[in-house]
């Protein structure tokens, strides 16, 4: 942990004991600095962590305040999943639940997806429109796997910007981030092998192992700070996995970061054991605190980490756009999407590798995180204010969603089902483990700051769940 945020969870437990309460001055930048023997720049860090998080308010020649709506809501606890390993059935529950999502008539609290509101799509399709008017004819067979070269290099600059350096010649674009994940997982298993995952985990990854016929092993998850390397490695001894599909960063459905000594411990781990790391970073982009949070991939020496991503959530929805750092395994990731899809969109490629060196994204980026942020405090102090006592929620610094913890008594399906009666779609826990063990809990998307309605149906929502557990 570094010390600014060292800094910033100790006031954060100084506001959740009520040391500090609602109004209350925070020390002045230079006491703290004085007090605690760091510099004013990293007192400024730990601040903008806390006003990220909604806890503290800045004022103006006044200082720092405590939030008035800064009440800090109990977080789920971290999981425990049974140590042994399971089969994955999770496709149908999954189509039945979000098939609802498409529906632009509901609420969507449910999706996967932000509001495609929030991104620069008018200037993409400049940008798409210059490039296809432009495109050299060659460059549809030239920019077959591994993808567009000019659109690799930005990428690669990318990753060199965090202090992460990626051969251009590792990276394989791919029809967005999912591709890339499936691919990475085919490349490193085989039917019947064991994965091990977060719990709760992303039910697009039960998805792929069910499909694969792979088994599944899930590891004690923090919702605060990720994947419990220590469980990770009692799995690892009992069990013989043949590789980990993870997401260090803003984790779905949690919204967990995993400090980074944890990541370089959760490489050095899987180096050990020689295991390769599937590592799901899509929302990377998407933080609230001062500096971009690197993924595992930057640790790895031995080329184990297959690092995946994509623009999707970050600036070009719907563009399918998406690449895998896939290590010691990209010659063979590059053979197997040769074998299948042949290569991604060629003008959607050359599009965003001009919209990239035009320059724009990082400013796109800072008034996206910014929307994310404040509509995040905005969800937290609804979900205080209007679900039923005892209610427990995650509270991420990155990405947008919210993981809910009800009363045990509620069932999440029927709350699901109740809320689709009011035109308003969420994510039952269920779908988020493979023995659908999370039955009261639920994600919760709150990637729509636009929505009018949206204020309306966490209401709604609260209501719903508060007469289940009266019931």
């Amino acid at each position: 942990m570094k010390r600014y945020e060292a800094i910033a969870q100790g006031i954060s437990e100084s506001i959740a004991s009520g040391i500090f309460r609602p109004g209350d001055r925070l020390p002045s930048v230079r006491d703290t600095s004085e007090s605690r023997g760091v510099s004013p720049s990293t007192v400024f860090q730990a601040y903008y962590l806390l006003e990220a998080r909604g806890l503290v308010q800045a004022r103006a020649r006044s200082g720092y305040f405590v939030s008035h709506a800064s009440t800090v809501q109990s977080e789920p606890a971290a999981s425990e999943p049974p140590a042994h390993e399971h089969e994955v059935e999770v496709s149908e529950l999954v189509f039945q639940v979000l098939g609802h999502a498409r529906n632009r008539n509901l609420v969507p609290l449910g999706s996967a997806f932000p509001s495609p509101s929030l991104f620069p799509l008018p200037k993409l399709a400049l940008a798409l429109g210059r490039a296809a008017r432009n495109l050299d004819a060659w460059k549809t067979v030239e920019h077959l796997t591994p993808g567009s070269a000019d659109l690799r290099r930005q990428i690669a600059l990318r990753y060199l910007a965090m202090g992460c350096n990626v051969d251009v010649q590792e990276l394989v674009i791919t029809n967005g981030a999912m591709e890339a994940l499936n691919l990475c997982l085919e490349t490193v298993t085989g039917p019947g092998d064991l994965v091990a995952v977060e719990s709760p985990t992303f039910y697009a990854a039960l998805q792929a192992l069910e499909r694969l016929n792979l088994r599944a092993v899930e590891v004690a998850t923090h919702p605060r700070t990720g994947i419990d390397v220590q469980s990770l490695a009692a799995v690892l001894e009992r069990h013989p996995v043949k590789a980990c599909w993870l997401m260090p960063n803003f984790q779905n459905p949690l919204g967990s970061l995993m400090p980074e000594p944890a990541k370089q411990a959760l490489v050095a781990l899987l180096a050990q054991h020689d295991v390769p790391l599937i590592e799901d970073d899509v929302y990377g982009e998407l933080y609230f605190g001062p500096h971009k949070p690197r993924p595992a991939k930057a640790w790895d020496k031995k080329g184990l980490v297959m690092h995946c991503s994509s623009f999707s959530k970050s600036l070009a929805p719907g563009y399918r756009v998406g690449w895998a750092a896939a290590g010691r395994f990209a010659a063979a990731v590059g053979k197997r999407m040769l074998m299948s899809s042949l290569s991604a969109c060629v003008p959607a490629q050359e599009g965003l590798s001009e919209y990239l060196q035009r320059g724009g994204y990082d400013r796109h980026l800072r008034q996206l995180r910014q929307a994310l942020a404040e509509q995040r405090r905005l969800t937290v102090r609804l979900i205080s204010k209007h679900f039923p006592s005892g209610t427990k929620v995650t509270q991420p610094d990155g990405g947008y969603f919210i993981w809910v913890e009800l009363p045990q008594p509620i069932d999440a399906l029927e709350l699901h089902r109740l809320s689709l009666s009011q035109a308003i779609s969420i994510a039952p826990g269920h779908l988020f483990s493979a023995d659908h063990r999370y039955s009261h809990h639920l994600r919760i998307n709150f990637g729509h700051p636009e929505n009018k309605q949206f204020e309306e149906a966490i209401k709604t929502v609260g209501k719903i769940a508060r007469a289940l557990a009266a019931r």
